[in-house]
């Protein structure tokens, strides 16, 4: 095939892609009727006009369900445009056509709009430069106890939070990732230890300290009834 002749199909492909109609509700509505129970999460990683929303929403007012959704698009123009607004006015109602003596009854429900951040690792599982520790921290707490954060965190302490039987630090210089240098305090030594945030009074649960190294004995770190991991190999996912 010469140049032209792909540059033609290439342009052909485009003209179907964005013609292609929205997928019919009703039909999106039947597959989660059969595929869902009341209280799944269904996600659509291509979004597009958010019908896959709309089903959500439409079946859980038909059946009292609580299905929750997760709707991506990486269009940034087409998210807010059309996902998005197409989402507000199935839930909060709109005009049909745009005529007011055509009303249309809101389905209810909610949802929230969030932009993705930066890519928490790069290409080769390492952090990524531009992370900053509080990014890192949500990221790491999650995946320690399924919780989020229960409070901001800014790096001026290395307590990140307590979930249940579970207190979670961190140690993560962004300036020096990549540079395990006890000076940076990315590693967890005997002093770092030592100046760990205390417990709570009466807790008996685990200590997790997620950091670029340890320099503490293994005898130790369970006298003291600490979990070591280190980042960012240990962290889940990563």
């Amino acid at each position: 095939m010469d140049e032209s002749a792909a540059e033609r199909g290439s342009s052909s492909s485009k003209r179907v892609a964005q013609q292609r109609p929205p997928k019919p509700t009703g039909l999106i509505n039947r597959i989660l009727q059969i595929s869902t129970d009341s209280h799944d999460l269904v996600m659509d990683s291509f979004a597009g006009s958010g019908t896959t929303g709309h089903a959500v929403l439409d079946l859980n007012r038909q059946d009292g369900g609580n299905r929750k959704f997760i709707l991506v698009e990486m269009d940034q123009k087409i998210a807010p445009q059309i996902t998005a607004e197409r989402l507000r006015r199935v839930i909060n109602g709109y005009d049909k056509g745009g005529d007011p003596e055509k009303p249309v009854e809101g389905l209810g429900g909610g949802f929230r709009y969030c932009h993705l951040g930066t890519p928490l690792f790069n290409e080769f599982g390492d952090i990524d430069e531009a992370v900053i520790f509080p990014d890192l921290a949500a990221h790491v707490f999650f995946s320690e106890t399924g919780a989020p954060l229960p409070r901001k965190v800014d790096g001026s302490s290395s307590l990140i939070g307590q979930d249940k039987n579970k207190i979670v630090y961190l140690l993560f210089s962004p300036a020096e990732q990549g540079f395990p240098r006890e000076a940076a305090g990315n590693v967890l030594t005997p002093d770092a230890l030592a100046e760990l945030p205390g417990m709570p009074a009466g807790f008996d649960g685990e200590r997790v300290v997620y950091a670029e190294g340890c320099t503490v004995s293994s005898e130790r770190l369970k006298a003291e009834g600490i979990i070591f991991k280190q980042i960012p190999y240990q962290i889940e996912g990563a």
